[in-house]
């Protein structure tokens, strides 16, 4: 008898076409919620991996990864705070080094240290990085989200110049919602092509439709391989170069190494090839970095000049917000980043991010940045502004802007 009763119901209750769509949607949305919360249980038991750069080895720089675990003690705690939390943001290393010519027995020696000189920099401004941004545990939800997007190759590379101000001008860029970029120079343009575009994309961070992939490599611009090697990848790529007085530029480019290495010969010294006639010693790197006019008709050969940006590294000092609208203009970006990002540093004497990507301190270049220059004989600031000016001329009639280096 009671067969008889419920067998009819049930026959009744599907055979009608809208109650059986209910019921369907009721299992669907059941088993679509089952499945939402094992995943996030299982996600709050695996470390979140992110991929931001590399470190660089003995033998030359190579992947390095970073990895975070989220606290296995506190999954299926609350899913609402997993679905708001923010992922960590992103560290940064980086080294300046430039490939240095040879010349003299003297500068060899120099020279040749450079690389050992720039990599404990590196090493120096990792540790700083990790002392002053502390990234925060991941949470189930935020370890997820890290995996979506894609690694590509990038659009926009800041290929120059060396103590310019790429640093800094990398650092105030990260804060853009819609670019991401390598810390660490990957160098591939220069040192290793031979890896492949396949290793160079692996460098890259994970980007979302409408983001932009940026490296810095400030050598790119003197090595004469560069230009076509990027063009081989991509004739759109964006190229920015950060330029500043090139007489300024070389000092900087000796302080650095004298910071580490005290006992190397004077400015002077390696400014000339003999001090009685006055010669510069072109060959010197330091020197002939910024011989710009040269370097940049040979990147005129693959580029057209609308497809790069010179960025002043005097005016990146002292108007960082307008800088830095002239370059988000460039790459087609929404004006985000302006005068409140910014103040001013006024014992480093540059401007410092009120709040750095990922944080909600202050964040200043770290105290390889914005070292005293010596003391330089004043005939050989003089000797070399004569130099470099025909040169600077001609920069300027290139770009068609003039720096006022002269």
């Amino acid at each position: 008898m009671e067969y008889s009763l419920v067998c009819p119901n049930l026959h009744a209750l599907w055979s009608s076409p809208v109650k059986k769509k209910l019921i369907l949607l009721s299992i669907m949305f059941l088993i679509w919620v089952y499945m939402l919360y094992s995943c996030v249980g299982y996600c709050s038991t695996m470390p979140s991996l992110v991929v931001d750069g590399y470190r660089g080895k003995e033998s030359g720089p190579a992947v390095g990864k970073r990895t975070e675990t989220s606290s296995s003690s506190s999954s299926r705690t609350d899913l609402v705070s997993r679905l708001l939390s923010k992922p960590q943001p992103w560290e940064d290393i980086e080294s300046d080094y430039e490939e240095p010519s040879i010349r003299t027995a003297a500068s060899r020696d120099l020279l040749n240290n450079e690389l050992e000189t720039d990599r404990a920099e590196e090493w120096d401004e990792m540790r700083g990085e990790q002392l002053q941004q502390r990234a925060p545990e991941p949470s189930a939800m935020s370890s997820f989200s890290n995996g979506s997007g894609s690694k590509k190759l990038p659009q926009a590379i800041i290929i120059g110049v060396k103590k310019g101000g790429t640093r800094a001008l990398l650092e105030f860029l990260r804060v853009h919602p819609d670019i991401r970029a390598v810390g660490a120079e990957p160098h591939f343009f220069d040192r290793n092509y031979e890896n492949g575009l396949e290793w160079y994309r692996e460098l890259m961070p994970k980007t979302l439709e409408g983001q932009i992939t940026m490296e810095k490599t400030p050598s790119y611009f003197v090595t004469r391989e560069a230009p076509a090697r990027i063009s081989a990848m991509s004739r759109d790529t964006k190229l920015i170069v950060v330029v500043r007085d090139p007489v300024t530029r070389a000092i900087s480019d000796y302080t650095q190494t004298l910071s580490k290495k005290p006992d190397i010969p004077s400015f002077e010294s390696l400014t000339f090839k003999n001090r009685t006639t006055g010669l510069i010693d072109t060959s010197w790197s330091a020197i002939q970095i910024g011989i710009y006019a040269k370097h940049l008709d040979n990147w005129l050969q693959y580029f057209p000049m609308e497809q790069i940006l010179f960025v002043s590294g005097e005016r990146l000092i002292s108007d960082p917000a307008g800088e830095l609208g002239r370059v988000q203009d460039f790459l087609g970006l929404k004006r985000i980043i302006t005068d409140k990002h910014f103040y001013f540093n006024q014992t480093k004497g540059f401007p410092c991010l009120k709040k750095a990507e990922g944080s909600s301190k202050p964040h200043c270049l770290g105290k390889t940045k914005g070292r005293t220059h010596p003391n330089i004989d004043p005939e050989v600031v003089q000797r070399l502004r004569d130099f470099y000016r025909p040169f600077n001329m001609k920069f300027y009639q290139m770009t068609g802007h003039n720096f006022g280096w002269d």
